[in-house]
């Protein structure tokens, strides 16, 4: 059972990469994102829900076995963040490649109050819940660009070639 949940809570062994192993835990949610969003809604919701507290309960597991807080090799908070990033976003590889950067850069800049959460909240939802926040910053964002096509689509009509 432990080697299943170490297998799991590293991303299928990418974090134990001693370069970046946050950042290899995103890219290997883009697969997983691409295989899940085939997921009618709300079975989507559903399912991200069910893999939030799978990835609290191993994250946690992961903590203990690690011996360490948050230890860097426990990636599937990433994939659990970067699955929030995209929900209800369309799936283009334009978006997915900006929310991969949108999350990480909210995941390693960590505002307010994301830090705080980290710090303050304990073994697996302390490991997760930061990411997952990280991802809402990462979705809000998302959502707007999403929305602007649509806002100078509108502007631009009914103009004159004057």
């Amino acid at each position: 059972m432990r080697r299943f949940i170490l297998l799991l809570a590293t991303g299928f062994g990418v974090g134990y990469s001693p370069i970046a192993p946050g950042t290899l835990g995103t890219l290997i949610a883009i697969p997983v994102y691409y295989f899940l969003s085939g997921i009618q809604s709300p079975i989507y919701e559903i399912t991200l829900a069910g893999f939030f507290f799978l990835s609290v309960w191993l994250s946690g597991n992961a903590e203990i076995f690690f011996g360490k807080k948050d230890d860097r090799s426990i990636v599937i908070d990433e994939m659990m963040g970067f699955l929030i990033t995209m929900l209800w976003i369309p799936k283009t590889t334009r978006l997915v490649i900006i929310g991969f950067f949108l999350f990480r850069f909210f995941d390693i800049l960590k505002p307010f109050p994301i830090r705080h959460l980290e710090r303050r909240l304990k073994g697996g939802f302390g490991v997760v819940l930061d990411d997952v926040l990280a991802g809402i910053y990462s979705n809000i964002i998302l959502q707007i660009i999403k929305f602007l096509p649509a806002v100078f689509s509108l502007s631009h009509q009914g103009r004159g070639t004057g």
